[in-house]
């Protein structure tokens, strides 16, 4: 089965430029066990309209998102989050998780060379809803101790979490130029208990 794995550009997604045509992704919204997260990256361009900030202020900028395109497979998102973002994680990874429910949203650009422009290659009409995936007993969270490197300013941490569909049929975009777009399924719905 095909997969949708992309290594973004967290350069390009803090200081967007016009004549680079690396693809970059953001984590708009998140919600972990009932705990949201800051959508505190606020003057992110928007790579559709580069002269404006995106419309969603963004919690993380990514390094990389995989999908296997399964309608059970998780989701992974690695990124980076601020000072604020990191601290939240770090308290909610020492606490005691009893509600491992996510709710999140992202979008994923990428530049299509005939169109001319960057496009949506993966992003959604609604806030897709979502489970902390296991490793054995772990959960697949975690945030880094030390800032990153990559960009300096604002300061920033690298977040990677895994999250798996809820018991629920969502619906994803995906698109392979600016012109080219296909509706995919996550997860399955489960018929009530009688």
């Amino acid at each position: 089965m095909p997969q949708f794995s992309r290594n973004l550009d967290v350069y390009q997604g803090f200081n967007f430029k016009k004549d680079k045509q690396n693809p970059v992704g953001y984590i708009t919204a998140i919600t972990i066990g009932g705990e949201a997260l800051a959508a505190d990256q606020e003057t992110i361009k928007d790579p559709e309209n580069p002269d404006a900030p995106i419309a969603d202020k963004v919690v993380a900028v990514l390094n990389h998102y995989l999908w296997e395109t399964g309608v059970t497979d998780a989701m992974y998102f690695s990124g980076q989050v601020s000072v604020a973002n990191k601290q939240k994680i770090a308290e909610m990874l020492l606490g005691n998780f009893s509600n491992i429910e996510v709710n999140f949203k992202y979008v994923i650009y990428e530049y299509d060379p005939i169109g001319k422009k960057y496009f949506k290659s993966n992003f959604l009409d609604a806030e897709m809803k979502g489970l902390l995936e296991k490793n054995g007993d772990d959960l697949n969270m975690s945030i880094a101790d030390n800032e990153s490197r990559e960009v300096q300013s604002p300061k920033n941490f690298t977040f990677q979490i895994g999250i798996k569909p809820q018991a629920a049929e969502q619906s994803l975009n995906l698109a392979t130029s600016s012109s080219k777009k296909i509706a995919k399924k996550w997860g399955i719905t489960e018929a009530a208990a009688k």
